[in-house]
């Protein structure tokens, strides 16, 4: 047998190939990850006379190019977790790292635990496009966030208590957001005073049926309300005050534009899945969600069982035992994706909210733990596993079935 280590980094890698007892065939030398190189690599590999594996640690994206090469001419090659890669180094007693000692380090793993090796399959291409773009969707929430705090900031300066008053609670329609389309109309406390009550009221009536909103003179009247006794620091008359509101208001519609086709390709893409529909009728999984729990799970059938799944959520909680101690308060491990831990709460939040009286079994899973005491969070985690292992069973029987 022969391990071949490869340190991945950005635009290239260090690889060395190693046989029993430690017998260096190759020393450490660097490939730059164009196809002529690592072309030359793998007719190396397919040249030696006995088996070869290929050992590399996960390393986001970079390490896609040297993967994709090695098996397109079906080479075994094994992905391993960086942690695991870690802790075996961690045995050695003078410590040291280039690029040079962590490939000898990755092709000694590779020899050690030959026989625990698992042979990397790609998976098909419409889940790594959703995963891609989940990912991509995640980031531009996370900038939306931002952007969102930095209007929140202006406006509590020009019209203080408006953002409580037009919050809109329908994430479903990214494009149609009442408090931007309302800022950027009327801008400032000032412009609504000069107009008068009974003009503003006119004004805002008018406004809301161009803009597809429900006209109410009430609702009119609390925010001129709100003009009159509110006290706005940052002065109307000031240029950037107008150029600095509309900037962010662009930006925040630039972002949920954004957001909205990501989501609309994800859900034009998961829709071709046969667990899609199953997923969607589950409780507490809408449009949204739906798309981003099949995104970050991936192909479900790769997993070994309902708890491989849970514990790719960083949900399980390991055992800990020594002598006659066994530990019985154990948090859960959070060695899994952050990502579907947060979309997972989403559910448990929603699941919560909507009290479903069908396809209640997560649901009444809470509340019993919160009613026998246990802590919000932990009967969330809890509702979150239970959601997880419905979540495999159902997709793998669609699976069982096509």
């Amino acid at each position: 047998m022969i391990s071949i280590g490869i340190d991945v980094s950005k635009d290239k890698s260090m690889a060395c190939i190693v046989s029993p007892q430690d017998n260096v065939m190759v020393k450490p030398y660097e490939i730059a990850h164009t196809d002529k190189e690592l072309e030359r690599l793998c007719s190396y590999i397919l040249s030696l006379d006995k088996e070869a594996r290929v050992v590399l640690e996960a390393t986001g994206a970079y390490h896609l190019p040297v993967v994709l090469k090695l098996k397109e001419h079906n080479i075994f090659v094994s992905i391993i977790n960086p942690l695991l890669m870690k802790k075996y180094s961690s045995i050695k007693i003078r410590k040291g790292k280039t690029d040079k000692i962590d490939a000898l380090k990755i092709t000694s793993y590779g020899i050690d635990n030959w026989f625990h090796l698992v042979d990397y399959t790609c998976s098909k291409d419409v889940y790594d496009e959703l995963r891609f773009l989940g990912r991509q969707y995640s980031h531009y929430v996370k900038v939306k966030i931002q952007a969102k705090l930095s209007l929140s900031n202006i406006l509590d300066r020009t019209m203080p208590r408006i953002t409580s008053l037009l919050t809109s609670h329908n994430t479903a329609k990214l494009l149609k957001n009442k408090l931007l389309d309302f800022v950027e109309e009327y801008l400032h406390y000032d412009n609504i005073l000069a107009l008068g009550e009974d003009s503003f009221i006119e004004s805002y009536n008018r406004w809301a049926k161009e803009k597809g909103y429900r006209a109410s003179d009430r609702k009119a009247k609390t925010i001129f309300s709100l003009a009159s006794i509110g006290i706005p620091t940052l002065s109307s008359s000031l240029s950037s005050t107008k150029m600095l509101t509309l900037e962010n208001v662009r930006v925040m519609k630039e972002i949920n534009k954004t957001l909205d086709i990501i989501l609309s390709q994800m859900q034009e893409l998961a829709n071709v899945l046969p667990e899609y529909d199953v997923v969607r009728q589950m409780s507490g999984v809408g449009e949204v969600l739906s798309v981003r729990l099949i995104a970050e799970i991936g192909d479900v059938r790769r997993f070994k069982n309902g708890s491989s799944l849970v514990a790719y959520a960083g949900l399980d909680s390991p055992p800990y035992e020594s002598g006659q101690f066994i530990a019985t308060k154990r948090s859960i491990s959070k060695r899994g994706s952050s990502l579907l831990r947060k979309t997972g709460y989403e559910v448990i939040q929603c699941i919560k909210s909507t009290k479903p009286t069908e396809d209640s079994a997560v649901y009444d899973f809470v509340m019993k733990k919160q009613n026998e005491g246990k802590p919000r969070m932990v009967a969330n985690i809890a509702g979150l596993n239970k959601f997880l292992r419905i979540y495999y069973a159902r997709v793998k029987e669609v699976y069982s079935v096509v």
